[in-house]
């Protein structure tokens, strides 16, 4: 997974997880990444400083003081009002997936294919699919979309 900081066109900063950087460039060209505040899909990648570790030290190498705190992103997670109401609402669509549609575990990409072409009744479903089972039924015209993973999924 990689961490992104985003802006908007109207200035307004975010950050985002993506499964890779070319996850993050298709999902941009097909216009699905969106501001948070204002809803604006032209969205761009902001400058960031990586974070190194040192070989065999646990504490990442210390930032250079050019560096601004915006650019590098604290090690523990503080959310503003608006990042914790986006939460809040990720995770309130999360639980409305799991409570709703049936899990159909590691058969997903057969169950989506056959709904998509008509081979059995469309109903609300989620599971399991590889990176390359994905983007083959996107390829497809399948509509896929991950169900969010939260900041205290990882934790």
């Amino acid at each position: 997974m990689i961490r992104y900081a985003l802006h908007c066109e109207r200035g307004h900063e975010f950050d985002s997880w993506f499964q890779s950087s070319g996850a993050y460039d298709s999902q941009r060209k097909r216009g699905l990444i969106a501001c948070p505040v204002c809803e604006s899909t032209k969205v761009d990648k902001a400058i960031m400083a990586p974070r190194i570790t040192r070989k065999g030290k646990s504490s990442p190498a210390p930032q250079p003081a050019a560096v601004s705190e915006a650019a590098s992103p604290p090690s523990s997670l503080v959310m503003a009002p608006q990042e914790r109401e986006l939460v809040s609402k990720l995770r309130e669509l999360r639980d409305h997936v799991l409570k709703n549609a049936d899990n159909v575990g590691n058969k997903f990409p057969e169950e989506a294919r056959k709904m998509h072409y008509g081979d059995i009744e469309h109903r609300a479903i989620y599971g399991e699919a590889t990176a390359e089972e994905a983007r083959s039924l996107i390829d497809e015209g399948v509509e896929v979309a991950p169900l969010p993973v939260l900041p205290d999924d990882r934790n």
